[in-house]
């Protein structure tokens, strides 16, 4: 099984979009496996955006992602990664496919939702990041635990 981790911006949050997008992915088969609602601080933020540092936006997006508070999750599946980033759509809201999160409900590159691990290696460093291994709980759909005894 494969691991992603997945920010609820602060836009999904202040706009009441985190059962909306986190019911997304749990439709098209990925488990949650962690999930914690927290602020990020100014460190975590420029730790977790260094690829970014340099860039004209930089500045910008450690401000946004800083203001106010984010859902961060693990994400759990079958090619758990390209299914976050399919559903989450282009990162410019307008050139995402329509029935994607960011075409639903985003309109601008600055405020589109939602942040999901790039790859294999991108996703081991950013959950680490963000969550210790005993807060990550895999589980199995088909468990014994469904059944119910007097």
């Amino acid at each position: 099984m494969e691991r992603t981790l997945v920010i609820l911006k602060p836009d999904a949050v202040q706009r009441g979009l985190i059962g909306e997008i986190t019911s997304r992915f749990e439709r098209r088969g990925l488990k949650v496996i962690g999930m914690k609602l927290m602020f990020i601080d100014d460190k975590l933020a420029r730790h977790h955006y260094s690829i970014h540092e340099g860039k004209p936006f930089f500045e910008g997006l450690i401000r946004y992602i800083t203001s106010a508070p984010v859902v961060v999750m693990v994400l759990e599946g079958p090619e758990a990664i390209e299914v976050v980033r399919r559903t989450m759509g282009a990162t410019k809201p307008m050139e995402a496919t329509p029935g994607t999160i960011r075409a639903d409900y985003a309109v601008t590159i600055g405020r589109n939702l939602v942040h999901g691990s790039d790859g294999p290696e991108t996703a081991v460093r950013e959950i680490d990041l963000f969550f210790t291994e005993s807060e990550l709980i895999s589980w199995d759909r088909c468990s014994d635990a469904w059944t119910f005894e007097e």
